[in-house]
């Protein structure tokens, strides 16, 4: 598990990135697949996600999780549990691990030492165009008085520009600073990072306060599931953060 260097030191905070080693599943899931929605063993998929919540010092009963649909909506959590439509959540609530599933996709972690609130954020293409993540923490402030100067973030592994073609249909939406367009392949690649860092500082979050993954799933895919670079038969990773009680 990749852990955060901005989130080291602070007491009780629990926060990662599941690489694919250390699981049970079987090729191409191996080995520490995180998602039921595969064709991987069920019994498999419950052994790496106890593995994966015990590293950060939770049960399965503990976390927060959805069934993703690349929107916008963000989940404020007061318990733990399973929701359809999500792909954000937040929470203030101690003993509750947010978890949001990647395998290209960027994950956004999120905390706010002053009101001690946390947020997991699940940004692909679609999330990203819409500024999911300054929805969240525009959802913050309304729920917890949060500010973003006050956060830190870090902004997880996923796809990079040098991997990540896309079509018109997706390219059109990103701000020209973020895209590079590739004369042989006649296609734009665009940067998922680079994007939600920038609305993140256009939200007040303070460059100094973000951490950016150096890893890519795409080019790392020996170590981080890709769905683009298997073809789409692949495991799922999770990023998480929560507060540990007392």
């Amino acid at each position: 598990m990749i852990e955060p260097d901005i989130f080291k030191n602070i007491p009780n905070l629990k926060a990662g990135q599941t690489t694919r080693k250390g699981g049970v599943s079987e090729a191409p899931y191996d080995s520490l697949n995180l998602s039921f929605n595969t064709e991987d063993e069920i019994e498999n998929v419950k052994e790496n996600r106890k593995r994966a919540w015990e590293h950060l010092g939770f049960r399965e009963e503990e976390t927060a999780t959805a069934h993703q649909t690349h929107g916008t909506d963000v989940k404020k959590v007061d318990q733990a549990g399973k929701w359809e439509g999500y792909d954000a959540f937040i929470t203030k609530k101690k003993g509750i691990l947010l978890a949001v599933s990647v395998a290209d996709c960027c994950p956004i972690l999120i905390y706010d030492p002053i009101k001690e609130a946390v947020a997991a954020i699940h940004a692909g293409w679609k999330g990203t165009i819409h500024k999911i993540v300054s929805k969240t923490l525009q959802t913050m402030q309304s729920a917890y008085q949060t500010k973003p100067s006050d956060c830190l973030v870090y902004i997880g592994t996923c796809i990079d520009l040098c991997d990540y073609e896309v079509g018109a249909e997706v390219s059109d939406h990103f701000p020209e600073a973020f895209k590079e367009w590739d004369e042989n392949r006649q296609k734009y690649r665009v940067d998922l990072k680079s994007t939600n860092r920038h609305w993140l500082l256009e939200s007040g979050v303070k460059p100094e306060n973000i951490e950016v993954s150096p890893y890519s799933t795409f080019t790392n895919a020996d170590l981080f599931f890709s769905h683009r670079h298997s073809g789409g038969k692949t495991g799922r990773g999770m990023a998480m953060i929560g507060v540990l009680k007392g």
